[in-house]
């Protein structure tokens, strides 16, 4: 193939690339997840199945939680947040609650008493799937934040 022949059939796949990218996801029948608003705060480390049995009690339903960390130096102020879970569809609302930089916050399921390092949702069922669930994150403008999965699809 001549150098010219290789450098339009480049020219083309960039065309025709530029035009894919251009179309809506519905026309190319992909399905997208809008994108992450940036943000330093993102969901960390998860512990979905509670140790030991599931029993139900407040102790198992700590067990289970999800952490929210700021990786940047700033503080941020997580009023009016939200964490979710897609299977169970139970979404938990921060309250004023400042996370200073580099600190990270615990939100556990059941009941206890909200510090700077633990916050609870105070509920009495489970709200993450230990199989497979998606946890996101929004921040007070409802923008995705970040979303974390674990499991199978």
């Amino acid at each position: 193939m001549s150098r010219s022949a290789r450098l339009a059939a480049v020219a083309l796949g960039s065309a025709a690339l530029a035009v894919t990218a251009a179309l809506p996801a519905a026309a190319t029948g992909a399905h997208t997840l809008p994108a992450p608003h940036r943000s330093p705060v993102v969901i960390g480390a998860v512990q979905a199945d509670s140790p030991g049995r599931d029993d139900g009690s407040n102790r198992s339903l700590n067990g289970e939680w999800v952490t929210v960390k700021n990786t940047s130096l700033r503080p941020v102020n997580l009023k009016n947040w939200t964490l979710t879970s897609e299977r169970t569809h139970k979404t938990y609302r921060f309250k004023n609650l400042r996370l200073n930089g580099r600190q990270e916050v615990r939100v556990h399921t059941g009941h206890g008493r909200d510090t700077w390092r633990d916050v609870f949702q105070d509920r009495r069922s489970y709200v993450w799937d230990n199989r497979r669930d998606t946890a996101t994150l929004r921040n007070d403008h409802r923008h995705v934040v970040d979303i974390k999965r674990w499991g199978r699809r």
